[in-house]
């Protein structure tokens, strides 16, 4: 086996994903580097990361918790630290990279007491638990938004974004932004779901299970927008919302509005395309991919989320100029409305929170992580 990079990206997709951008960055930096991924059997990587054609090696992990489960977590660590660590001795692992989740502490140890440099990614602007404690054996810690640096104590910071999932951002021709590229793909997009080219187009999303505090919004403004007859709606409703949001469109008279509803849209690439203005909870990920592709979004962080780490991020994308964030507890159809138009059919305020959002965007951060792990490798 050659030289290889072992990669800890497990438990949702807002670690999967940028793994599997990393991943992919760095076969494009060396295509000869063996690439391999530690996770576990009963999530979300141990479907997507096969299927990009990347082995993973499967060890038991937990939750950090502070509740009774707690008592097992050292034997569940011990074991996984171990068949982590036989993992890098039975290969030739020049670096490996954590990116949170429950499989990146195994790593991060087992990369400690095998001398492996390693690499941690924070995607959040308040880094996670787990991140936390992998840094301290990291010879550098990747960050998305500055403010995150703090939470690393000495440990090197290297302000690099968030890798954005392969497939999304489209090829761009020499000279051409991505922007641009959004553009050229509009036709396509509007074809696809059945939009109308002469309309504003409104995406709006909440997950692949939902947003019901979005979409209970959404449809109640149905009645309430000023120029109903220039607007149209593209609505992902997520899985568990979907039935009592389908019932609540077809509870009102749409009033010229023109509204497509999904469950869920595979093609995120090309509902962008179709999109003027985005309303979203505030993942790290979708944050990413908003300014990349330079689109102007409302942000309607999830309240649960670990300390409040999607109201950090969005208030750090507004601050910058790229977005407004709603909280949760405010999103109602009034507000809605009131935020969402000034962008929609106002130019100068679309460009503007548009022109900010690309600013702050970084759509090549899985390259530039890709050279920072190579950068510090073994030789």
């Amino acid at each position: 086996m050659g030289d290889t990079v072992l990669l800890a990206a497990g438990g949702t997709g807002g670690h999967v994903f940028p793994g599997l951008a990393t991943a992919a960055a760095l076969h494009d930096a060396r295509p000869d580097l063996e690439i391999a991924f530690v996770g576990t059997a009963d999530r979300l990587e141990a479907r997507l990361v096969p299927e990009a054609g990347w082995p993973l090696h499967t060890v038991p992990a937990m939750a950090l918790r502070k509740d009774l489960s707690a008592l097992k977590l050292p034997v569940v660590l011990g074991r996984a630290v171990s068949a982590t660590r036989q993992l890098i001795r039975q290969s030739d692992v020049i670096a490996a990279v954590c990116f949170g989740g429950y499989t990146s502490v195994p790593l991060a140890l087992a990369a400690r007491t095998t001398g492996t440099p390693l690499v941690v990614h924070e995607q959040n602007a308040v880094p996670g638990r787990a991140n936390k404690l992998a840094a301290r054996a990291a010879a550098a810690v990747a960050v998305t938004f500055e403010q995150a640096a703090d939470g690393f104590g000495s440990t090197r910071t290297v302000l690099t974004g968030n890798p954005v999932r392969p497939g999304l951002l489209p090829d761009a021709a020499p000279g051409e932004d991505l922007p641009a590229v959004r553009a050229r793909l509009r036709d396509e997009a509007l074809s696809t779901f059945g939009l109308r080219p002469d309309r504003r187009t409104l995406l709006v999303f909440g997950g692949s299970q939902g947003a019901r505090q979005i979409n209970r919004a959404l449809t109640g403004a149905v009645d309430r927008w000023t120029r109903p007859e220039e607007l149209q709606v593209l609505h992902a409703t997520g899985s568990r919302t979907h039935d009592e949001t389908v019932a609540a469109w077809g509870a009102v008279e749409h009033g010229g509005l023109h509204v497509v509803v999904e469950e869920f849209i595979t093609r995120m690439d090309l509902a962008y395309a179709a999109a003027d203005v985005v309303v979203c909870r505030a993942g790290a990920s979708s944050i990413a991919e908003l300014t990349a592709l330079g689109l102007p979004s409302i942000l309607v962080p999830y309240p649960h989320a670990t300390d409040d780490h999607q109201t950090a991020n969005g208030r750090a994308l507004e601050a910058a100029g790229g977005a407004v964030v709603v909280p949760d507890s405010d999103m109602d159809a009034d507000r809605l409305v009131a935020t969402a138009e000034p962008l929609l059919h106002d130019p100068t305020t679309h460009e503007r929170v548009a022109a900010a959002a690309t600013a702050f965007g970084r759509p090549q951060a899985a390259a530039r992580l890709a050279e920072l792990v190579l950068e510090v490798a073994t030789p």
